[in-house]
C-alpha cells in the first residue's frame, strides 16, 4: 500500500499523527522527508488552508496526502488567533512569543473560554474530487501562567476545567484521544472505512 504524506513540518503534529494513525497500516511520511516545501496558507478558513496544503503535498509527492489546519479560537478575541495561531506574534514562528501575546491580550479579561479546532483533509491524489474531511473541537479556558511541560503551542495555557489540568500536563496518549486533532483523526478513521483507496 502507498504511504501517506503528512503535509506538515511541525514535529509535534507529526508525532501526534503517527501515533493517532498507526492503525491505518500505511507508512506515514512527512513532506520534509520528500523535500516538499511548506505550502502557502493564505486563506481565511481552516478548511481552505488544509485543502491547499494537502493538494500541494499530493501534487509534489505523487502520493495520497493528509493535511490539517488547526489553531486556538478565543471567545473574547472574536475567534482569534484562529487560522493565525502559529504566527500570532509574527515571523519567525515562536510558541513563546505567541503565548505571551495571547496572555497579554487577555489581561484583565474575565471571559477566558477558548477551544482548539482542527480540520483534517485526506486526498487520494492531488486532483481528488472527493476529499475526506473530518473536524474536531476541544473546549477549555485560558490561564495566565503556564503549567506542564508536554505538548506544544498553547498547551501550557489551555486548561481543561473538568480535569483540572492543562493540555501540557496530560499523558500524550490520553491527550491524543481527547484533543481536537485526536477527535478529528478518529472521525477520519471512520470515514476511511466507508471508501476505497
Amino acid at each position: 500500500m502507498q504511504p501517506v504524506i503528512v503535509a506538515s513540518s511541525n514535529p509535534g503534529k507529526l508525532r501526534e499523527f503517527r501515533e493517532i494513525l498507526a492503525s491505518l497500516g500505511r507508512a506515514i511520511v512527512s513532506q520534509s522527508e520528500l523535500n516538499i516545501p511548506d505550502a502557502d496558507e493564505p486563506h481565511a478558513s481552516f478548511l481552505e488552508n488544509a485543502l491547499a496544503k494537502a493538494r500541494h503535498a499530493a501534487r509534489l509527492g505523487h502520493l495520497p496526502a493528509l493535511a490539517d489546519d488547526s489553531g486556538i479560537c478565543v471567545n473574547a478575541l472574536g475567534g482569534e488567533p484562529g487560522v493565525h495561531s502559529a504566527r500570532f506574534a509574527g515571523e519567525p514562528r515562536s510558541d513563546e512569543r505567541n503565548n505571551r501575546k495571547l496572555v497579554d491580550a487577555l489581561a484583565g479579561q474575565p471571559e477566558r473560554r477558548a477551544h482548539y479546532y482542527c480540520v483534517i483533509v485526506l486526498l487520494r491524489h492531488a486532483d481528488d474530487p472527493e476529499p475526506l474531511v473530518a473536524e474536531g473541537r476541544w473546549h477549555g479556558e485560558l490561564i495566565a501562567e503556564p503549567r506542564g511541560s508536554g505538548g506544544f503551542g498553547y498547551d501550557p495555557y489551555f486548561l481543561l476545567p473538568a480535569l483540572g489540568k492543562t493540555a501540557a500536563e496530560l499523558d500524550p496518549a490520553y491527550k491524543n484521544r481527547i484533543s481536537h486533532r485526536g477527535l478529528a483523526a478518529q472521525r477520519l478513521l471512520v470515514l476511511l472505512r466507508e471508501v476505497e483507496w
